[in-house]
Parts: C-alpha cells; structure tokens; sequence
C-alpha cells in the first residue's frame, strides 16, 4: 500500500482498502478482531478497546473460557467461528502461537483482510514467505513492539548508525512463550532494532545458549556482525532474578545507554575545541508512551493508508529479516 502524507481537499477523507478491495472511508471506524486470548492478546484487545477511530469487533480463540474473560473485561464480543469474526471486519490482530501464525494469517489476508501478526512473524523462513505472498495490497505488519518504545525511535531519530552495540534482555522465568525459545521470544526484539539501526545484512553470527528451566534454550549470547563493520553482542535470558533490558550504543566521538523499562537515554559526546577534549552530557529527549498503543496506531494508521506520527509500520519484510537474524543465532547454537 502506498502512503501518503499529502492533505485531501475538503470534505474528502483519507481512504484505505476495506475488506474484499472496497473502499475505507475515513469517517468510519476500522473494525478490528483479535484472534488468541493469551497475554499478548489480552492487551491489543486493552489497547483496541479505547484506540480512537477503531471499533474492536469480538475476539476469537478456541480456548471459550480464555476468549470470554478477556471479552467480558473489555466490553466485547466473543466469536466461536473465525471464519464468522473475520466477515465483520477489517483488520485483525493475530496473537495465536507462533506455530500457528502462517496459518491463520494466510487465512485472514485472503479474506481481504489487513493483518497485524505478532512477533516472531512465523516458525519459519518459508512460512513468513508465504504470508508476504498473501498480503498482496493488504498491510501486514509484525508485532515487534519494542521498536515502538519511545526511547529506541529518540535513538534512530539521531540518524547515526552504531559501530558497536550491546544488549541485555533478562526477564523472570513464566510459562509464557514456551513454544519457541527465548531467542525467538526476547532476543528477536533486539535484533530487529538492530537492523532498524543499520540495515547492512549479516555477515557472521557466533552463539552460545542453554536450557534451564524448560526443554528449550531459555538463556542465550550471540555476537553478531554486520557489512557495515558494525558488531552486537546480545544478551537474552527468561531464566533470570530481575528484569534487565538495556541497551547500550557505541558510536563515533558519543555514547548512548537506553533503558528500555525506564525509557530513558543517557549520553556522552567528545567535543574538541581549542580548550582540548571534552566528554559533556548528551541525553536525548524521549516522550513516554505505551509502546503498544503506538504499535497499534501505526497499524490502524497504515490500513487508512496513511502515515503513523509517531514510527513507522513494521512489515512483513522487516519482520522476515528479523527471523532470518534470529534463526541464525539458534543455528550457531546448535
């Protein structure tokens, strides 16, 4: 879909691409479903629930119990038949089990419909192909939501890529996620950023992880170096006793720490001058915000055919080259 930032004449609203290729008029709220009613998908349908301009339709999972909790608590309805939610709408949010997303956004794309799926975008490389072939002109975005954080859109907005890059993700072991392992559950989110910060393709991967608490890896290392010269080393635990999640960038002649719980940035530059080197303070402004509710701003945003204002959309491809990243990083495990 081609965005657009010019400014309609009066009286004509942006326009998307509604279900089955008809038109989206501005003036009518995108109808939106959920399909999964996890802990991922309890929050979209949070955020959906009071996101201006969308009517969140129902959510579907084959879990009744789970699906009619999370409907009950956010005043929506629950769908037994996907097939029956996705007539209804326009645009769904995908937060199955990995294993499963290929499958059911395939399935959705051909309805017509836009589909945000969340991270990682499939099992497989192959997979996510097959869900890029779907989308055709439909938006598919992948919910890779720590690009959004406040914080880590005040560092791309430097414009300044990384010579080196390190990255520490820890979180306290739960159930959650158990289908893959913790390099597509939280390094993946690291990655991704990474290659927001500079596109250049990998050209070597060395890692190291073992299991601990569950039958897959659960704490992992990867040293990954880019064309561009530009090397991270990447840290990603669910087995740990606190929440870590850092990152700390290297560049030319400055210095930046994010924190992204905190989202906050601290920083240094070198100044030279005729008084010598200096090292001065260089902490740069972050506005918080949930970075949910911007993910999903963004996708609302790209069904209308627009512009988010506050990041860009993570597609499909972007989403597949994070996957790729990080199934490289399980292949040096071994």
């Amino acid at each position: 879909m081609t965005a657009s930032d010019e400014v309609p004449p009066p009286g004509v609203g942006v326009v998307g691409i509604g279900p089955g290729g008809g038109r989206l008029e501005s003036g009518a709220p995108l109808r939106v479903g959920v399909v999964g009613a996890g802990a991922m998908g309890r929050n979209h349908v949070r955020n959906l629930s009071a996101l201006p301009g969308v009517e969140l339709v129902g959510v579907h999972d084959p879990r009744s119990e789970a699906a009619e909790a999370v409907a009950a608590e956010h005043g929506t309805r629950v769908f037994a038949d996907m097939g029956d939610l996705a007539g209804r709408i326009d645009a769904a949010v995908v937060a199955a089990p990995t294993v499963a997303h290929a499958e059911i956004g395939c399935a959705l794309l051909a309805r017509g419909l836009h589909v945000l799926v969340e991270k990682p975008i499939a099992a497989s490389l192959e997979e996510a192909d097959r869900l890029i072939g779907a989308a055709g002109d439909r938006v598919l975005a992948v919910g890779h939501v720590e690009f959004f954080n406040p914080a880590v859109q005040a560092l791309l907005g430097i414009g300044l890529p990384p010579r080196f890059l390190e990255v520490q993700r820890l979180a306290v072991f739960t159930p959650r996620s158990l289908d893959v392992d913790v390099v597509l559950d939280l390094m993946i989110h690291d990655l991704q950023i990474l290659h927001a910060l500079d596109p250049s393709p990998v050209t070597e991967v060395r890692a190291t992880g073992i299991q601990v608490l569950s039958p897959r890896v659960d704490i992992a290392n990867a040293r990954v170096e880019l064309a561009s010269g530009c090397v991270a080393n990447v840290t990603a635990s669910r087995v740990s006793a606190e929440r870590v999640r850092k990152l700390r960038a290297f560049l030319p002649s400055r210095y930046y720490s994010l924190d992204y719980h905190a989202q906050e940035i601290h920083g240094y530059r070198l100044e030279e001058g005729d008084g010598g080197r200096r090292i001065l303070p260089a902490d740069l402004e972050v506005e918080r915000a949930e970075p949910l509710r911007r993910e999903l701003e963004a996708f609302v945003s790209a069904c209308r055919g627009g512009v988010s204002a506050t990041a860009p959309l993570v597609d499909g491809r972007a989403g597949r080259q994070a996957l790729a990243t990080a199934l490289a990083v399980v292949d040096a495990i071994g």
